[in-house]
């Protein structure tokens, strides 16, 4: 008898923890792991060309993040993530009209520092590394178009880049 009163109480216990986890909101205080997935909006600039004139490019980004509190409010969340940025551009080569687009495959590495001042946001800013993998060019000038691919093994350090980025994760619901 005594042992069915322990498993029912022990049973209960563990429904009113899992009930209780269920109901928080609040994850700022906890080393979490997740998914992200979302879009680049990338574009390059030339200061020198009056005839090039360039357009942003929106591409894909998708990876993981690992959340590590330093506190309730502060914390770092190192990330590994895909990323497509590029851009579209035309000018004018030797009298004629040419279209290029520029689409580059990377692997982001950021180490973003996170202000938590709400449970439902967080704002990260933080360096990024990012390893150029591959690009892909469109060139197309009249009725002419050819493709160029070109995928890197990284030997040559300036295809890489060390940037800084910023943004705010907004959190709906916690699953």
């Amino acid at each position: 008898m005594k042992k069915i009163i322990i498993l029912i109480a022990a049973l209960t216990s563990m429904a009113n923890y899992s009930n209780a986890q269920e109901n928080k909101t609040d994850f700022r205080g906890d080393l979490l792991f997740g998914f992200k997935a979302g879009a680049n909006y990338s574009n390059v600039y030339d200061a020198k060309g009056e005839a090039f004139q360039a357009n942003p490019k929106l591409g894909f980004t998708g990876g993981v993040f690992l959340a590590i509190p330093i506190g309730k409010y502060l914390g770092v969340q190192p990330e590994v993530l895909f990323s497509q940025k590029g851009f579209q551009a035309s000018g004018m080569l030797l009298g004629s009209t040419y279209n290029v687009t520029r689409t580059t495959n990377y692997i982001d590495v950021p180490l973003l520092f996170a202000f938590k001042p709400s449970e439902f946001f967080t704002l990260l800013a933080g360096p990024q590394y990012s390893y150029l993998m591959k690009q892909t060019d469109v060139f197309t000038n009249g009725s002419t178009s050819s493709t160029q691919e070109t995928e890197f093994k990284n030997d040559n350090v300036r295809k890489n880049t060390l940037g800084f980025v910023g943004g705010i994760d907004i959190t709906m619901k916690h699953i």
